[in-house]
């Protein structure tokens, strides 16, 4: 039997994240990974960093700007962000999330059609106007998953790939070894951070969480003219421009999948791809000549109420879970830091995190899928 400090099953961002805290307050961590790290939605998403509706967003603001420092490795991090409104609804909208930002102090500019052009040079004429966010932006994807682990691993983490855990050891209420197919490997402390296998994970020890998993898909074009601001959203899509110019976006609908036994199937592309690009044509018409050429798609998990899960796992006294309902990356700085106190201390210590506990689902009806119609079309 191997043996850490820290355990973490998930090598997705937030279980890197969380790994590279806890390494920094020199706890000694291991995380496993049934894959390759950051495999999943971690490595393919739309790399927001503005995600000012949670209480993680102060921490978020304050620590992504910092965050290639930190780690000694490149994110592609980069501030501001710009949301068009297409319709006159949205615009009504935005206009309420902006006064929001403005009584919370958050630095933020309502556009006109004709600023949204002038700041946006792919965006075309019919937009109803625009938000200009001067915080937040967005990051690369890849290379921040590879960051986090090259950071961790620097500061004498281990991560190990390839490599399914099957179960737990327990003795007196606490987890105290993660089974994988080779070894078992002893720990003090667990932390459940597996994406879409989590609530599978949990109920190995007897805690139901409710979680339903879709596939999120992105397209990525052909390099376009570089814009000042690369991190435009609207239309119902999200995304970046890429350092070489590239579109990447996605923005669902979701498609709704079951998690089979060893983790999500094969996810080749799929007829959403024609939608994504129609409504990325329409975005940014002067962008509408380019050709999509790649996709992919990362399998996500969703809570009830769209809100992570980060919480200390009741029956278990040295576990904690985090789930993040498919905004894990841009939270990632400060989820890590979250559940490095969870562990460490077993209280936030930046931000009343009460919101995100897993008693809220405490009577949530057993058929919520069913009554949200979120199931797999057959």
């Amino acid at each position: 039997m191997s043996g850490s400090e820290v355990v973490i099953v998930g090598g997705g961002v937030t279980g890197l994240s969380a790994g590279w805290w806890l390494a920094r307050s020199g706890v000694k961590v291991t995380v496993i990974d049934k894959g390759i790290v950051g495999w999943e939605a971690s490595g393919r998403n739309g790399g927001g960093a503005s995600h000012y509706q949670s209480p993680l967003f102060d921490e978020e603001h304050r620590l992504w700007p910092q965050m290639d420092e930190l780690l000694g490795y490149p994110t592609e991090h980069q501030r501001e962000r710009i949301i068009i409104a297409m319709t006159e609804r949205q615009w009504e909208q935005y206009r309420f999330v902006a006064a929001r930002h403005h009584r919370l102090g958050h630095p933020v500019d309502l556009l006109d059609s004709k600023q949204v052009q002038e700041a946006v040079p792919l965006a075309g004429e019919k937009s109803f106007g625009g938000v200009h966010y001067r915080f937040g932006g967005h990051a690369n994807p890849q290379r921040t998953v590879q960051a986090y682990a090259w950071a961790l691993q620097d500061l004498g983490g281990t991560i190990v790939q390839h490599c399914a855990v099957t179960g737990f050891d327990t003795a007196g209420g606490k987890v105290t070894g993660v089974r994988t197919a080779n070894e078992t490997h002893g720990c003090d402390s667990l932390v459940i951070a597996a994406g879409p296998q989590t609530d599978r994970l949990t109920a190995q020890l007897g805690v139901e969480i409710p979680l339903a998993a879709a596939r999120a898909e992105m397209i990525i074009t052909e390099p376009a003219p570089m814009m000042k601001i690369g991190g435009v959203d609207g239309h119902k899509l999200y995304g970046r421009q890429t350092m070489r110019g590239n579109l990447a976006y996605g923005g669902g609908p979701h498609e709704w999948v079951d998690i089979e036994e060893g983790g999500p199937v094969a996810r080749p592309s799929t007829p959403l791809m024609r939608n994504l690009a129609s409504r990325l044509a329409e975005l940014l018409p002067k962008a509408a000549h380019l050709n999509v050429i790649r996709s992919w798609a990362g399998v996500i998990e969703n809570t009830p109420d769209g809100r992570p899960i980060i919480d200390r796992l009741p029956g278990s006294d040295n576990v904690v879970v985090a789930t993040m309902s498919g905004v894990g990356f841009g939270l990632s700085p400060a989820s890590g830091h979250a559940i490095r106190d969870l562990v460490i201390d077993g209280v936030c210590s930046f931000a009343d995190i009460g919101i995100l506990g897993l008693s809220r689902f405490a009577d949530l009806p057993a058929d919520w899928r069913q009554e949200r119609g979120w199931l797999p079309i057959t």
